[in-house]
């Protein structure tokens, strides 16, 4: 199966992005810790895991919209082994090649993972390994684009920015059934 993402290219001022007044936003528990979801419009922008027990928004009202209450039943339904596809409408603000390379990551299936370079050509640049690793990392949507199923040379476990960096990641891996190198 094959993760289902929407993924538009809207131009938005950096400080709607910014302004947690402009969104929507809630948090909720999962097994790796909170995350913050966010809203721009009726697409999800954005989903933070917790860093050190905080996340960007704490101390702010929440502003649920129904796409975050809608992903948040998805997200859910992920963690109780219940759902190994997203259908929702995702808003992403990037280079035309990081909007490639995430749209790349949305067809690596749930259970299934991709290399750094494998990742770039299919991103239409097979020589751009180490690009397509940046661009997984401003990755802002992880969890929904799975940059968690992106496995280092020899299916090693490289960074992960969300959460507790690679704990997070292997979690996840596990949680999906990836078999990987530590």
């Amino acid at each position: 199966m094959t993760t289902h993402l929407t993924i538009t290219d809207p131009v938005l001022p950096c400080s709607v992005i910014a302004d947690p007044t402009a969104e929507g936003f809630l948090r909720m528990p999962t097994p790796v810790g909170r995350i913050e979801l966010r809203s721009v419009d009726d697409a999800v922008s954005a989903v933070r895991f917790e860093h050190h027990g905080r996340l960007p928004l704490d101390g702010v009202d929440e502003r649920p919209t129904a796409v975050l209450l809608d992903a948040a039943e998805q997200i859910d339904e992920y963690f109780r082994g219940r759902r190994t596809v997203f259908e929702l409408p995702l808003v992403t603000t990037g280079t035309p090649f990081q909007q490639a390379v995430w749209s790349a990551l949305g067809e690596v299936p749930f259970g299934d993972s991709i290399g750094y370079g494998a990742l770039a050509a299919a991103a239409g640049a097979p020589q751009g390994g180490r690009a397509a690793g940046q661009a997984v990392r401003a990755n802002t949507i992880a969890l929904l684009i799975p940059c968690h199923r992106v496995l280092g040379t020899g299916r090693i476990v490289t960074g992960y920015s969300g959460g507790d960096g690679p704990a997070t990641k292997r979690w996840l891996l596990d949680h999906e059934g990836i078999p990987y190198r530590r």
